[in-house]
């Protein structure tokens, strides 16, 4: 698969800058509680520099101090 394909509809890092500028509540989708994973670290990260994590997985019930919630569908308010 071409570079290109990949990615399609992908936001430019300008316009991801600019999202991630404006937005305080973040979906993580996925996310772990095991500390060892990407999502973990990721939203770990984001976490510490201000924005409010909101964690998108059926198999946990808290990440991050956070609920976590079974779908998008499921989740309260804008993220």
């Amino acid at each position: 698969m071409a570079e290109d394909e990949l990615t399609s509809g992908m936001p430019s890092d300008q316009e991801l800058r600019a999202i991630l500028g404006q937005a305080r509540t973040i979906a993580v989708v996925g996310l772990s509680s095991d500390p060892k994973r990407p999502s973990h670290r990721v939203a770990a990260y984001l976490k510490s520099k201000g924005y409010r994590i909101v964690p998108v997985n059926p198999n946990e019930d808290e990440v991050l101090g956070e609920r976590s919630y079974p779908s998008l569908r499921d989740v309260p308010g804008d993220v």
